[in-house]
């Protein structure tokens, strides 16, 4: 792991939270904007809710449910709870400054989780060969079958990645109405 990867993994989270507060003082949202780009945040918060349901970390190579589609689904869900932000924030800044953290942080993160998956589970370079890394099959791979299981949600704690949509958007309407 070179050391820009492992500075991308240990700051996300805290660039994260910087950039919602640039965020909120450069959005200038309208309430059509507001609309589209709050149903994509559902989107990208079902999505990432339902990836968490399969997901069972480092113990098995996991490939059903949204896995069968795309390798990084919660990746996928991020960037389309991103896309969703930027079009509520109707911000030429925010979509540049979006752009440049999913590319300097999250495409070598990515990069990081696929080499140890690699290493890891010996199946893996045949699933990636199936499976594209980021934007997803129209047609399931295959494989065995899984179940969601609710408790894989709650163990990952995926739901804070709803509260934390909520709050942006509750904020959003906030600096609508006053």
């Amino acid at each position: 792991m070179n050391s820009w990867t492992r500075i991308a993994r240990r700051i996300r989270v805290p660039v994260g939270f910087v950039f919602a507060a640039f965020y909120l003082w450069r959005a200038r949202p309208s309430w059509a904007c507001l609309a589209a780009g709050g149903a994509g945040v559902v989107i990208g918060v079902a999505l990432r809710a339902y990836a968490s349901g399969y997901l069972r970390k480092a113990s098995e190579l996991t490939t059903t449910g949204p896995y069968a589609y795309t390798r990084n689904p919660l990746y996928l869900g991020s960037l389309i709870i991103a896309a969703g932000f930027v079009l509520a924030a109707r911000s030429l800044w925010i979509a540049l400054a979006m752009a440049v953290i999913f590319v300097a942080i999250y495409v070598p993160v990515m990069s990081f989780e696929e080499q140890f998956l690699r290493s890891r589970f010996p199946g893996f370079d045949e699933y990636a060969g199936r499976v594209p890394r980021l934007l997803p099959r129209l047609s399931a791979a295959a494989g065995q079958r899984g179940q969601f299981s609710l408790e894989l949600y709650r163990k990952h704690r995926e739901y804070n990645a709803a509260l934390g949509a909520a709050a942006i958007l509750a904020a959003l309407i906030f600096k609508l109405v006053w």
